[in-house]
Order: C-alpha cells, then sequence, then structure tokens
C-alpha cells in the first residue's frame, strides 16, 4: 500500500501513514456531478398552493329564466361568480373560481406531487465519493480551484488539531502548513451584485478547503470564520469532497479519520 507523510501542527514530518486503496480509485467527473446534484435535490422545499384555494367561495349560479339570483337575461357569461353585494333582487357578482376571470383562482399553479429530487443507488454514491477523495490527492486536479504550493497531497496532519479552539491557532497551523494563500483566498468576502443584497445574502465567498477529522466539535467553532468546512469522517457526503460537484476539493485529513476511512 502507498504511503504518505503525517505533518505536525508546525508543518513537519512527525511520521509516516498507510494509505487506503480509496485515494487511488478512478476519477469520474460524471458520477461525481451526478450525486451532487442529487445531494442537492434532497435540500429542495416543494411549493405549491392549497388544493382548494380559490374554491372555498360559493359560485353557483342560476341559468334559468325568473329564479333567485339567475343570471338569465342580464347580459352575463356562464363564468362561475359569487355574490359581493345585493339589494333586493339585485345582485352584483365577480368572477370566483374560473382562472379566466379578474380575482379567481390560478389556472395551473404548482402541484404537490411534483417529483424534485433525483435518485441515484447507494453503490453509485459511494463510488461518486470515492473518486472524489482520489482527485484530491491529485495536485494537477487540486491547482484548478485552490491555491497551494508544491507539497504532496493527500495533506495529513496529527490528531492535535482536534484541540484547537480559537481561530489565530489555526491560522497559524494552516501558514505553517503551506496553505496562508488558500486561507485567504477563501477568507476573502465580495459584495454581492444586484437585489440579493436586501435578501440575507449581501456577501460573497469562494468554496474554501475541507477538514476531515474523527472529532470536530472544537475545531468547527475555530474554523467558522476563515470559510473552512470541518467535517466528521462518520457523516462524510459528496458536497464534503467536491469542489460543488467537480472534483479537486482540498482536504486537509487528521490521522486518525484516515485510520477510520472505510468505503
Amino acid at each position: 500500500m502507498k504511503k504518505a507523510i503525517v505533518l505536525s501542527l508546525s508543518g513537519q514530518k512527525a511520521s509516516e501513514i498507510e494509505l487506503p486503496d480509496v485515494f487511488e480509485y478512478r476519477v469520474d467527473k460524471e458520477l461525481i456531478k451526478k450525486a451532487f446534484l442529487a445531494e442537492q435535490s434532497a435540500k429542495f422545499q416543494l411549493k405549491y398552493t392549497d388544493p382548494l384555494a380559490g374554491k372555498r367561495k360559493s359560485s353557483t349560479l342560476s341559468k334559468t329564466r325568473r329564479t333567485y339570483k339567475t343570471v338569465y337575461g342580464h347580459g352575463l357569461t356562464r363564468t362561475p361568480k359569487k355574490v359581493t353585494w345585493h339589494v333586493g333582487t339585485q345582485f352584483v357578482y365577480i368572477g370566483a373560481t374560473a382562472p379566466n376571470a379578474v380575482g379567481g383562482r390560478e389556472a395551473h399553479p404548482p402541484q404537490q406531487n411534483k417529483t424534485l429530487e433525483k435518485k441515484i443507488n447507494k453503490k453509485e454514491k459511494i463510488a461518486a465519493i470515492k473518486s472524489a477523495i482520489s482527485a484530491s490527492a491529485n495536485a494537477d486536479i487540486v491547482k484548478s480551484f485552490h491555491q497551494i504550493k508544491n507539497f504532496e497531497l493527500p495533506l495529513i496532519v496529527e490528531d492535535k488539531i482536534n484541540d484547537i479552539t480559537k481561530t489565530k491557532e489555526l491560522y497559524k497551523v494552516l501558514s505553517s502548513l503551506g496553505l496562508d494563500a488558500e486561507t485567504e483566498r477563501a477568507k476573502r468576502k465580495n459584495i454581492r451584485a444586484g437585489k440579493g443584497k436586501m435578501r440575507g445574502r449581501k456577501y460573497k465567498r469562494k468554496l474554501g478547503m475541507t477538514i476531515i477529522t474523527t472529532e470536530p466539535t472544537k475545531l468547527r467553532k475555530s474554523a467558522a470564520n476563515l470559510n473552512i468546512n470541518v467535517v466528521d469522517i462518520k457523516n462524510l457526503n459528496i458536497e464534503d469532497v467536491s469542489h460543488a460537484g467537480k472534483p479537486g476539493r482540498l482536504i486537509v485529513w487528521s490521522q486518525g479519520a484516515v485510520s477510520s476511512l472505510k468505503l
């Protein structure tokens, strides 16, 4: 099996570790994209109208002559109408349930039985994650999205990284690993153009790196302001190891995460 270097928090060689076979898996771009879209579609929220919208008001009127509430002889269409007001036997009607009338219901509203979620087989999903992990160990692919120096991938750090609780400590560790330029790239914020500034998404950020570990609780708090995704190895999915559906996400592994990686 192929071996990789385990770095200390200061960026020096601490030990070596045997890499699982998943790091030599074939890279399949189409499969990664398929799994990513399937995972994204599972988060969609259905938007549809109430099936009874526009139908709760009575709009039945008589079509025969000389009956109460008749439209016969009044020069009115047969469009269903409801009574807004009346004086004696005189009535004023408006369109209620007809889509072609002013104030009527929507003609073809979104349906609640529409299928938005895309399915993917379990074996395909696992194969996509393997493919994305393998691509993260290829420096040529990772350089197309991230600013990295000439060092060996995958980047594995000792488990002491799990005890970092402050952002400045994590920034110092990443700088010692040669990821200072990448950290600055992901931390930078740009103001969005358009109306999105008024809708709770004023700033845009580039997609940052992922840190995969076995104990993410403390580390997740310190990485929040750096736009770094910290993931538990038990909850690994295609979004964490791919660059928005494309192979080449920069991943920093803890030593324990690599040892417990079983796919």
